[in-house]
C-alpha cells in the first residue's frame, strides 16, 4: 500500500496517453506522407519536376517526426519522474522529504515548457486536419460521381484539383482528377490507405494534445505542493 500511495496515477495516465498519441502520430503520420507522395505522383502529374517540391518538404517533415518522437519519449519520461518525485514527496513513502529551491524551479520550468508544448500541439491537430478534409473532399465529390453516374456529361465537372490545395504549382498538368478518372483513384487501395493513414495520425495529435493537458494539471499541482510545503520552513539547499 506505501508503495501504491506514491505512484502519480495522473502522470501514469498521461505518459501513456502520450506514447500512443506520438506513436499514432509519427507512424501513421510518416507513411501517410509516403503514400501521399505516390499518389500525387501517380494520378495527379506526369513531369517529376511538377512535384519535386513537394517531395522535399515530405523528406523533411519525415526527419521532424524522426525528432519529435525521440523528444517526447524523453520527455514524458522526465515528467513521470518528477510525477513520482512530488508524489513520494507528498506521501512521505521514503522518509523525510527536503523542498527545495532547485525542486521549486525544476517544477516551474516543467510548468512552463508543457505550456509551450500545448500551444504548439494545438497548432499541429489543426494542421493535422488539412489532410483529413482533402480526403473527406476527395471521397464525398466521388460519391457524387457514382451517384451522377449514368450522366457523363455532367460528372466530367465535378473534379479535385491538387494545385488548389497548395499540392502542385499552378503549371503541373494534369494537376487535378476528374469524371471517372477520379471514381476509380477513389477505389484504389492507395486511397483508401492514405485516408486511414491520415485519420490515425489526426487521431494521435489529439490524444498527445489531451496528454499534454493533464500533465499540465500535474505539473501544476506538483508545483502547488512543493511551494506549499517550502513555506513550512523545510530546508531551501538543493
Amino acid at each position: 500500500m506505501r508503495c501504491l500511495g506514491g505512484v502519480p496515477y495522473i502522470s501514469v495516465v498521461a505518459t501513456l496517453l502520450c506514447f500512443s498519441g506520438i506513436a499514432l502520430f509519427c507512424g501513421c503520420g510518416h507513411q501517410a506522407l509516403t503514400e501521399s507522395e505516390r499518389l500525387i505522383e501517380t494520378y495527379f502529374t506526369r513531369d517529376h519536376q511538377d512535384y519535386i517540391t513537394l517531395a522535399y518538404l515530405i523528406e523533411y517533415f519525415q526527419y521532424v517526426i524522426y525528432g519529435l518522437a525521440s523528444f517526447f519519449f524523453l520527455y514524458c519520461i522526465v515528467l513521470l519522474a518528477e510525477g513520482f518525485y512530488t508524489t513520494s514527496a507528498v506521501r512521505q513513502t521514503f522518509g523525510e522529504f527536503r523542498s527545495t529551491v532547485c525542486g521549486r524551479c525544476l517544477s516551474t520550468s516543467f510548468i512552463v515548457i508543457t505550456y509551450v508544448l500545448v500551444v504548439v500541439w494545438l497548432l499541429v491537430f489543426c494542421l493535422s486536419a488539412l489532410p483529413v478534409y482533402f480526403f473527406y473532399n476527395m471521397s464525398n465529390t466521388c460519391q457524387t460521381i457514382n451517384f451522377l453516374s449514368e450522366t457523363p456529361s455532367s460528372i466530367n465537372q465535378l473534379c479535385i484539383d491538387a494545385r488548389q490545395y497548395g499540392l502542385l504549382p499552378w503549371n503541373a498538368v494534369p494537376g487535378k482528377a476528374c469524371g471517372m478518372i477520379l471514381s476509380n483513384i477513389c477505389k484504389t487501395r492507395e486511397f483508401f490507405l492514405t485516408n486511414d493513414l491520415y485519420l490515425a495520425a489526426f487521431a494521435g495529435a489529439g490524444m498527445t494534445v489531451l496528454a499534454l493537458l493533464t500533465y499540465t494539471v500535474s505539473t501544476t499541482y506538483n508545483f502547488a505542493v512543493l511551494r506549499y510545503l517550502g513555506r513550512k520552513g523545510i530546508s531551501p539547499r538543493c
